[in-house]
């Protein structure tokens, strides 16, 4: 089946590399496209979902940000499954402070350039990277991103709403998330000591899982 792959904020299929599934999984990594200036979320992902070939069945997954823009294309497209991982379903389930930062419109006094300036111990600590691998990893994503981009994509999460659960979808989420952590969600997978970084740490725990989950939505 065809499964199309969306990356997390601002990242790239780097993060993905680790996965190992099955061969009757297709792989298609998606690329991000420019955003339009003051464009939502869901508008973002309608533009996204163009990349998509409609004409088979198809499954998503998405890794943090990702997993919202998926969210968003399953609403319009339904695939046959969609997978988030380290990611969130629904807005309300946005830890409060992300929530009351988009509320108060904090983002918009800060540099783009900033957003990318924060130390590495800082970055490591939240994304939960630990061998130097994956330090260089998460450094060589970052210093990669377009610093535009970041701070759009970084004000849609904020400004987004969303109260709709997709038919088919599932959620996979470490214990050890320091990004997306509210304890309001209720993951279908639980990886003990998960961290953000998790697709990549995890990789065969996570490969396992999108496997059974991708497979058995043929069968259906």
């Amino acid at each position: 089946m065809n499964t199309y792959f969306i990356s997390g904020l601002g990242a790239d299929k780097r993060i993905f590399s680790k996965l190992k599934l099955n061969e009757k999984i297709n792989i298609i990594h998606i690329n991000w496209i420019t955003p339009n200036k003051n464009e939502s979320l869901a508008s973002y992902a309608e533009r996204l979902s163009s990349a998509i070939d409609i004409t088979l069945p198809f499954a998503l997954v998405g890794v943090s940000f990702g997993g919202m823009i998926a969210v968003e294309i399953a609403k319009i497209l339904r695939p046959a499954t969609t997978i988030i991982i380290s990611s969130t379903m629904m807005s309300t389930h946005l830890p409060a402070l992300y929530r009351f930062a988009g509320k108060l419109g904090l983002l918009k006094f800060i540099p783009a350039r900033l957003l990318k300036s924060s130390n590495k111990l800082t970055q490591n600590y939240y994304f939960g990277t630990r061998s130097s691998n994956e330090k260089t990893l998460l450094g060589q994503i970052i210093k990669d991103t377009d610093p535009y981009f970041l701070k759009w994509a970084i004000g849609s999460i904020l400004s987004w709403r969303n109260k709709i659960k997709p038919k088919d979808i599932y959620h996979i989420h470490g214990t050890n998330d320091k990004i997306l952590y509210a304890k309001t969600a209720q993951p279908d997978f639980i990886i003990e000591n998960g961290t953000h970084f998790m697709v990549y740490q995890n990789a065969k725990e996570i490969s396992g899982i999108i496997d059974r989950i991708v497979l058995n939505s043929e069968i259906d």
